[in-house]
């Protein structure tokens, strides 16, 4: 046993200890977080515009301070883009993580010297909780790669401005920087294909003992090395032993990825965003993530089916149920403040609380008032794949309102298979008998002859990767949405498919 080893095994012990202090204590730890942000930035422009001082109570901030997206808060945004201070929060942000926005274009959103180091502790605590309950340290000493954005940056008006997970990138311990790879050079390649194919001839002969990455990313990595070589992720990379994952529900991809790995690995499943690292999978065994209740950031809660009422119930940690789809909002020590993320989770326990990752609230279909969500169609996928021995590579769904030749309505799939399916009509039923039992309204659309059974479109190798490519999204955080409730995504995919 090396000597990092032994000390990851002594430092897992303690900051698992740490973690059960605060999980244990949940109410009690967000009311200190709710009071130290208030404190903190009641001499703030949005402080002084929204009467922090006069903040005693959730419901004093509940009154005072509506929910925002960032649209919303987009005035107080851009006024620290032009380099004020004291807007949002004391001082000015350290960065600013540049996202893509759908309606506003870029997103900027601010990273602070209070915020940012949370992002970091949260990723370095996923591991220690694995190697504490597993006590398994052997891939410490191995070569680790995280498939990410560039770390280059830009500067507007004195502050970084990067991608969070190039920004993330500058934060590697330096006990692990000779562990970590590809090389920096590497990792500042932007074109995404290019920047795959580079990792693959650093990485195909080197110990990989922990890959992580946004799943469909790292399938592209993993079938380029099998192109390669002509074995299996596992045969290739003795020592892989631990997948980190995030971005995109990983179920539909498991199989596929058994297929390429050739082998079970140990998996560890974080919620990462650029607005704050929100939960991350700290037991093997336990469904969900561990909510980040002690990291900076105040969550309260909506029921997804009231969050388009006007002034719905705002709820704290200490109200929620489980199995309840909840919008998540957050306020946080990067100066967010009410601020809907835009995801909606699913408690599985609270005691501690964990959550899943449901969908997005406005990713949905309810063409015909069915509201099917995200966590229902992964879902689906997940027992049809099962049922059938199906392996794919990525997919999404959308409505069909008004069929050329007249028939009934149908949700329309597309889907590119690892594999061709031996019987799609089979696989068609399994999807549909999931959704039924999901979701009693989509069950009664069919029932009545309102909705016809759902259709699957097949989707040709790489139509996914070139659809995104297309779309300037192509690698690093960017993900397909599962859901739409348009037919965008599904007339420009139809579109190159009969190309």
């Amino acid at each position: 046993m090396s000597l990092k080893t032994l000390g990851a095994k002594v430092f897992a012990k303690r900051i698992r200890k740490k973690i059960n202090k605060w999980a244990s204590n949940p109410v009690k730890t967000q009311e200190q977080v709710f009071k130290n942000l208030i404190k903190t930035a009641q001499n703030t422009v949005f402080g002084e515009d929204h009467d922090f001082r006069a903040i005693k109570t959730f419901s004093d901030f509940s009154e005072r301070v509506p929910i925002r997206d960032y649209e919303a808060l987009k005035e107080y945004v851009t006024r620290a883009v032009a380099g004020e201070k004291d807007i949002l929060w004391p001082g000015k942000p350290l960065y600013f993580a540049k996202t893509s926005g759908t309606t506003s274009g870029a997103k900027y959103i601010p990273l602070t010297k209070e915020s940012m180091p949370f992002h970091i502790r949260a990723a370095r605590n996923a591991i220690l909780c694995y190697i504490e309950e597993t006590g398994k340290t052997d891939f410490v000493d191995g070569k680790m790669i995280f498939l990410q954005g560039s770390p280059e940056m830009d500067q507007k008006n004195g502050i970084l401005l990067g991608r969070l997970s190039g920004i993330v990138a500058h934060y590697v311990p330096k006990y692990l920087q000779k562990n970590r790879m590809p090389s920096w050079e590497t990792n500042c390649i932007e074109d995404w294909e290019q920047k795959v194919d580079a990792i693959v001839e650093e990485t195909v002969n080197q110990n990989m003992t922990v890959i992580s990455g946004i799943p469909p990313w790292v399938q592209m990595y993993f079938e380029k090395l099998q192109h390669k070589t002509n074995k299996t992720i596992g045969e290739l990379f003795k020592g892989f032993e631990l997948f980190i994952y995030g971005g995109v529900n990983f179920e539909p991809y498991k199989k596929t990825f058994e297929k390429l790995i050739g082998r079970k690995v140990a998996g560890i499943e974080l919620y990462p965003a650029s607005e704050g690292f929100f939960a991350f999978q700290d037991q093997q065994n336990e469904k969900g993530m561990l909510l980040q209740l002690d990291a900076g950031i105040f969550y309260e809660f909506v029921k997804a089916d009231e969050f388009f009422e006007e002034n719905p119930k705002r709820l704290t940690v200490g109200e929620i149920e489980k199995g309840i789809n909840y919008v998540m909002l957050i306020s946080t020590n990067a100066g967010l403040w009410a601020y809907n993320v835009g995801d909606t989770v699913m408690f599985t326990s609270t005691d501690p609380y964990r959550i899943i990752v449901s969908g997005r609230i406005k990713h949905f279909i309810s063409a015909f008032g069915e509201h099917v969500i995200g966590k229902e169609v992964d879902q689906a996928l997940k027992e049809a794949s099962e049922a059938t021995g199906i392996l794919i590579n990525d997919f999404t769904v959308a409505p069909q309102v008004n069929p050329d030749d007249g028939e009934l309505p149908y949700h329309e799939w597309f889907i590119e298979f690892k594999e061709s399916p031996d019987n799609l009509e089979q696989l068609i039923k399994e999807i549909d008998n999931s959704l039924r039992k999901q979701n009693s309204y989509y069950d009664d659309l069919i029932e009545g002859n309102i909705l016809k059974t759902l259709k699957i479109t097949r989707v040709p190798k790489d139509g996914f990767k070139n659809y995104m490519k297309s779309i300037g999204k192509l690698g690093g955080q960017n993900k397909l949405p599962r859901l739409s409730n348009d037919r965008n995504i599904a007339d420009a995919l139809t579109t190159m498919i009969d190309k």
